[in-house]
């Protein structure tokens, strides 16, 4: 039963990934895994066996996630934009409860106050500057592409770890979103049909990709998890500022989406139902506090 809630809370961390202005990081706390998986990815060589155990089905989600399911929520995003994305809203709502217990009694001093705003405005400005999706990147196969490609997958997975900062925002950003996305589909249906040439395109944008992606996540988990070690309580309010800012940038990206219908009455309440079950939702498979569960 773990096995399959784990792959579940994986799937959630996958489809966010995919969702510019939604953080798979925040999903993480969210789910009440981002602390194993930080510990997890930092010691897998150490505690390589246990790391994989617990490594295994939340990868398989986030595979799911990103691959099955990004098409349809692409679609529920193309017909239903303001409901999807009040859904995540409130994914992300029913998570923070579990970062405010971590911070409960800590008086706040300006080094804690600085974090907050800091990293609150960080999420806000990106968001207001994310616009262009990047339908002209260049992905034929080459030696300097390759190597971009691998440094465009470390910058768009380091940001994937850190909660409240949107890795497909970052991709946006660098013009790589959308090309990115399409290979991911073209890859998926060269694989159904056979196609080998297909497949090949495909693994020459996705191979070096992927590779940037481990690395960034191994970096920053690793980073992270030293400045846990060293400044926890600074963390914690930086983290709270990132999530806090989250369903703000979700809102701004919305509205400034072509397909973006207003905010009719039926849209509103039907809105505060996704909301609603997006919160029900991350409290059932949040389930406690991370340091209960370790």
């Amino acid at each position: 039963m773990a096995f399959i809630i784990d792959i579940l809370k994986g799937s959630v961390m996958g489809i966010a990934n995919v969702i510019p202005g939604v953080s798979g990081g925040t999903m993480a706390v969210s789910m009440g895994i981002y602390d194993r998986l930080i510990h997890d990815v930092t010691h897998i060589i150490k505690e390589f066996k246990k790391s994989i155990v617990s490594l295994l089905p939340i990868g398989i989600g986030m595979m799911l996630g990103i691959v099955g399911l990004s098409r349809v929520i692409g679609l529920m995003y193309d017909k239903i934009p303001v409901q999807t994305n009040f859904l995540f809203i409130g994914l992300i709502v029913g998570g923070l409860p579990l970062i405010l217990k971590e911070i409960k009694g800590v008086k706040p001093k300006f080094s804690h106050i600085s974090a907050f705003a800091v990293f609150f405005a960080l999420v806000v400005v990106l968001a207001i500057l994310t616009g262009v999706t990047g339908t002209d990147a260049d992905l034929s196969f080459g030696f300097l592409n390759v190597i971009k490609l691998i440094l465009i997958g470390v910058v768009a997975s380091a940001t994937m770890v850190i909660p409240g900062v949107s890795g497909s925002m970052m991709l946006m950003l660098l013009g790589y979103y959308e090309p990115v996305i399409s290979c991911i589909n073209d890859t998926v249906d060269a694989l159904k049909a056979f196609d080998i040439d297909g497949i090949l395109k495909g693994c020459g944008v996705l191979i070096p990709f992927g590779i940037g992606v481990l690395v960034g996540i191994v970096a920053i988990a690793k980073l992270i998890e030293m400045l846990f070690e060293k400044f926890a309580s600074v963390v914690y309010y930086a983290i709270t500022g990132l999530i806090t800012a989250s369903p703000i940038a979700i809102i701004i990206i919305m509205m400034k989406q072509d397909n973006f219908p207003g905010w009719s009455t039926l849209a509103v309440l039907t809105g505060i139902i996704a909301l609603a079950a997006g919160v029900a939702i991350s409290v059932l498979l949040g389930g406690g506090s991370e340091k209960e569960k370790r």
